[in-house]
This record gives C-alpha cells, structure tokens and sequence, in this order.
C-alpha cells in the first residue's frame, strides 16, 4: 500500500495483507469475545460513511471480568525481570513497524487522517514501546544517608498494580501505547478502552501484543459506552491507576469518580495552544511551521495551535502567505494520493467549526480563507483562516479542534504574553523568535507545560508530555512517563546486630 492508492472508495478488508488485524470482538484475559447482550458497534469511515466494520460491545460485567484477570496476571508479570518485560515490549513495537501499512490504513479508514500521518502515527506509538522495553531497566531506587545510628536506609520502585486506560479517537494506536508501553514496563497490568469510534486500530495493537508474548490478562480492551466503563474502572478498588487523555469536561468526571478509591491520576486534557510570532523570524520558515502546527489531523489534535499572535512588522506578509498555503492543501479521503488533509471525525465537528467562524465574522474578522463545509462529504470543511481576530471571539476562548487558523496581532512582548495566557488551559505553546534572550524571558513567563521554539514538532519518546492549569495531571513520555506507575517504598533496616 502507497499513497497512489486512488480508487474512490476503500474495501479495508480487501486491502490490508492481514485481514486478521480487524477484530469483530474485544480482549479478555487473551480471549477475544465477539458476542455480546449489547448491540455491536458500527465503526463508520468518515471519509464517506461507509460502515468498515462491527464490533462487540463490552457491558459492565466485562469490564469486572477484565478487571480480575488484570488483577489475577498482575503476579506473574511484575515478577519477571525487567529485561524480559522489555524485550516483549520491543517485539511489540517491532511488529508494530513490520506491519505498518496494514494499521496506518487501520487508522485512515476509522480515524480519517491521511496514510502519511498514519503511518507517522505507528511510527511514534512504536518508538514508544522500544523506549519503555529500555527503560524497564532504568527503574531503580536509591540508598538514604541516614539519619539514625547503625541504620541502612533504602527505597524500592513498585508497579502500582492494575492500571485503567481511557483513550482518544484522534491518535487511537499511539495514546494506547504511549500509556501501555510504561504501565506494563513499570511492571503493571492494563484494562483499557479506546474509542468507540476508533476501536479497530486498538483492538489490532491488542492483537500483536499477544503475538509479541504480552502475557494473558496484562493488557486487556474492552469496547463500549464510555461514562459505563469509565465508570466501572473508577468505582473497583482494584484499579489502582486511572490514565486518560480526552477533554477536560471527561478529565473532572474521571478525577471525581477516582477519588472515592483515592487512585494516582493521570490526565492529558484540552489545549489552546498560541502561536506567537515576532518580528525577527525567517517568514517562509514560520508559515511552513505555523501550516505543520495547525493543520495536522486536521486540526483535531490537542497540540494544533488554535491562536495565532503575529508582530505587526509581519502581520500582512504572514497572513498573505498563510492563507495561500492553507488554500494549497488537497483535502479528500486520506488514502488518496496527494492528500494532506482529510474528513473531521463526524458532523458534529464541522457544525463546530462552522459555529466558530460564524462567530468570528459576526464580531469583525476577516475571511483571508475557506471558511465553509465541502461537497466531498458532510464530515469535510475547508482549510480556514480568519484574520483581524480578537480575544473575545469563541474561536479564540475556546478549543476549534478542527482546520480553523485565528490570526491577530500584537506588538508589546509583555501584552502578547498576558493574551496567551488568558485561558483556563495550559498543555503546549509555539514561540518563533531569534532573540535568545527574548526567548528565555517569554519561555519563562507562558504558562504551558510544553513549548515549541522555532519548531512545530517536539514529542517523541525521550520527553514529558502534558500540561498545566486544566490542560492535566502528570506527564507521558520519557523517564517521567513511568513514575504515575510507580509506588515507592521505604526500607529501614537496623543493622546494629
């Protein structure tokens, strides 16, 4: 599979080397289970509505069924070595790589976003399990200086022990390895459930990791109503961890239902990233970055940059330029040639987008660009951008999460900081000026838990990934993604006899 694929329509089945990667049921305890009292899910390809395939719907009595057979290979699994987690979480994330085609075009089919992204997508959900196969070595406790006589005093990193897992539909393989690769390589055990509206490419990821040697009952999907399971993960006492990555409204529900349980939490919730240019960058530089930064996924990514803050000494040329790269992106069903930005996931977020660049008109911005739904399909709307924006419109108070670019200006570096912080939200920031000392100063003061310098592309494995404010809890990635995993112990020993 390329992305010359061209036929109009696309037969997922038909097309994938592996047809077996589409599982009709859920995962328990090794076992998939395709029948359910509850009626399947549809999973419907926004490009062109087509349903791609059914999928059994787990009820509550699933999830307590994937819940005690977590809890029951919990032993088993954190007993191992390190080394021996690690090296099924490399297989993992080898198979992932060796059958990269089949699941980019998983994820094109149910997700929408284009096969180029796709495939990026396996990419970055497998370097994430071959980071945490290494870093299941990497944990470790340390000795104390002791503050008592003949004393030895010690810690011990701990799996936590069962671990919820609640992720989205936007990146459905990577957020589920993301949290999968540190849970299981701190040595814990996982229930988890992905979209509805994205199943499949979980449920494939599910499937390689028994083939890669993931044990039965370590890592188990359950597909189905997300207040029930959510629920239902909240509620046991066995579930010591919950971890979700969704919108903030989802993120205060699952952090109020854990509290009664008082598990370790861990959110990635809604952005509002701004983009603050001055007047010192290199522009063809700063459009090519400002179209990466917005327009990938089609703007439904919480990192998509929904605020553009442009010095006026450039206002007029980087607006010019930007509209005329946004009008230049081919839109169209992701496994067409050519295409760079595809369908939103459903009706309901065009409505949203078109809302906002109402709106936006409405209070005095200017149309430079798209603005209006297309005739490819109901789930299509135009590569936008609105200029002569101000703070108070909705695009600019709350998150588009869709290809609607809000452009206005600034020229005091002090105002331009206060603007972009004015917002309940605190996950990722753009910042494009050459000044070092202008970006040690403006880096200091945005209040996000992530920043991008002269660059739209700064995750991956090795880093922190989350926010502050309402943007989350604690972080993913790295050596910090594996402490909500984790439980220290105190030893003291008297050595004295």
């Amino acid at each position: 599979m390329t992305d010359e694929f061209l036929s109009d329509t696309l037969d997922l089945g038909a097309a994938l080397k592996r047809p077996e990667l589409l599982r009709p049921g859920f995962l328990i305890d090794g076992r998939w289970i395709a029948d359910s009292a509850l009626d399947p899910i549809a999973v419907e390809n926004p490009a062109d509505g087509t349903i791609i395939a059914t999928v059994a719907q787990a009820g509550e009595e699933h999830v307590t069924a994937g819940i005690e057979c977590a809890k029951a290979a919990l032993p088993g699994w954190r007993g191992r070595l390190a080394s021996d987690r690690g090296a099924r979480l490399r297989r993992w994330a080898e198979l992932l790589t060796a059958h990269r085609e089949d699941l980019a075009l998983i994820i094109t089919a149910e997700q929408g976003k284009p096969l180029f992204e796709a495939r990026g997508e396996i990419d970055y959900a497998a370097g994430f399990l071959s980071w945490y196969a290494s870093e299941a070595e990497r944990i470790h406790g340390e000795t104390l200086k002791p503050h008592k006589d003949r004393r030895l005093m010690l810690t011990v990193r701990e799996p936590i022990g069962v671990v919820g897992a609640i992720t989205p539909w936007n990146f459905p393989v990577a957020m589920l390895a993301r949290k999968a690769g540190a849970a299981l390589a701190a040595g814990c055990v996982m229930v988890a459930r992905p979209d509805s509206l994205t199943p499949l490419s979980a449920l494939a990821l599910g499937a390689l990791a028994l083939e890669a040697g993931v044990p039965a009952g370590v890592l188990n999907v359950v597909v189905g109503d997300g207040p029930m399971i959510g629920g239902a993960l909240s509620a046991s006492a066995d579930v010591r961890a919950m971890s979700f990555t969704g919108s903030t409204e989802v993120g205060r529900i699952l952090i109020r239902q854990s509290a009664d349980t008082v598990k370790k939490v861990s959110m990635e919730l809604g952005g509002h990233a701004p983009f603050i240019a001055f007047d010192d960058v290199d522009l063809d530089k700063v459009v090519a970055d400002a179209i990466a930064a917005k327009f990938v996924t089609s703007g439904q990514d919480c990192l998509a940059v929904n605020r553009f803050y442009v010095h006026r000494a450039i206002h007029d040329a980087f607006c010019e330029q930007f509209a005329a790269a946004a009008a230049a992106l081919t839109v169209g069903p992701g496994w067409r040639r050519g295409v760079r930005q595809g369908p939103l996931i459903h009706r309901a977020a065009v409505d949203k987008c078109a809302r906002h660049v109402e709106d936006a008109l409405k209070r005095g911005a200017a149309l430079a660009g798209g603005g209006d739904r297309l005739s490819l399909g109901p789930n299509y709307f135009q590569p936008t951008v609105l200029t002569d924006c101000s703070d108070d419109m909705t695009v600019f108070r709350e998150e588009t999460f869709g290809p609607v670019a809000a452009i206005t200006v600034f020229e005091d570096e002090a105002d331009v900081v206060a603007r972009a912080n004015a917002t309940p939200y605190g996950l990722a920031a753009y910042l494009y000026t050459h000044d070092m000392n202008r970006i040690w100063r403006v880096a200091g003061r945005l209040e996000f838990g992530m920043i991008g310098v002269n660059t739209p592309a700064f995750t991956g494995p090795p880093i922190p990934f989350g926010g502050c404010k309402q943007s989350g809890l604690g972080r993913e990635g790295g050596s910090y993604g594996v402490e909500d995993y984790l439980e220290t112990k105190y030893l003291c020993l008297d050595i004295a006899s």
